[in-house]
């Protein structure tokens, strides 16, 4: 569970990025997070991972209260989350599986399980026939294909996809949105999309959160994307 308790952000000059902020978000839910640039989306991601601390109010993932991590803690709680980034930040020197089986690895994971777990999840994105293919031979789709993998790998409860379609064109955004949509129902993991895409929110069918300068303006399960 995801809890946000009367959180507000404020910097410097007194400028709200968030606003009274309460939001509950079960085990297994997908929550979809729609607003303009600006309009705090990627501040709630940023409180989540702990990137970010809020100027007042509290943050929780399940038990743990994320607001009051020490800074050496916050590894052990990132290993909770899987991040998909809208630029996919993949390992450009590393073919599709050395890029996932490399979030393993840098957690000290037995090469056995790498070997077992890396061509399960390619197959669960659809990229099985290309783990030997580098970046730059992927097209942006399957690149964001082998992102979501490797934010899968470690099988995280919760899963971040902030703007996760930003960089892809209609065609490649419905793919990605559906391989969430297929993760969601098939692995139960959380997920929290981030997105300004109107025409993607309407289609899912998901609770939406909308956000208009750092406040919510509305939460709903109806699935529109209404500012």
């Amino acid at each position: 569970m995801i809890l946000f308790k009367n959180v507000e952000k404020t910097y410097g000059d007194d400028s709200y990025a968030l606003k009274n902020i309460n939001i509950k978000i079960e085990d297994g839910e997908f929550v979809v997070l729609v607003g303009q640039s600006g309009a705090g989306k990627s501040t709630i991601m940023k409180l989540i991972t702990g990137e970010e601390t809020p100027s007042t109010g509290e943050v929780y993932l399940g038990k743990t209260r994320v607001d009051r991590l020490r800074y050496k803690d916050l590894p052990d709680h990132r290993k909770k989350l899987g991040i998909i980034f809208q630029d996919f930040k993949l390992l450009t020197q590393k073919t599709a599986y050395e890029n996932i089986a490399f979030a393993m690895e840098i957690l000290g994971k037995d090469p056995l399980e790498i070997q077992r777990k890396v061509p399960r999840f390619l197959n669960i994105v659809g990229m099985g026939s290309k783990a030997n293919k580098f970046p730059a031979q992927m097209s942006g789709g399957e690149r964001q294909r082998v992102a979501i993998a490797r934010a899968l790998i470690n099988e995280p409860a919760v899963l971040l996809a902030d703007e996760a379609t930003g960089n892809l064109d209609v065609f490649n955004s419905w793919d990605i949105v559906n391989l969430l949509l297929k993760i969601n129902e098939q692995l139960k993991t959380t997920i929290v999309f981030a997105t300004h895409n109107k025409e993607v929110v309407n289609s899912i069918n998901k609770r939406v959160i909308s956000l208009d300068k750092g406040q919510i303006i509305r939460d709903s399960v109806e699935g529109k994307y209404i500012i």
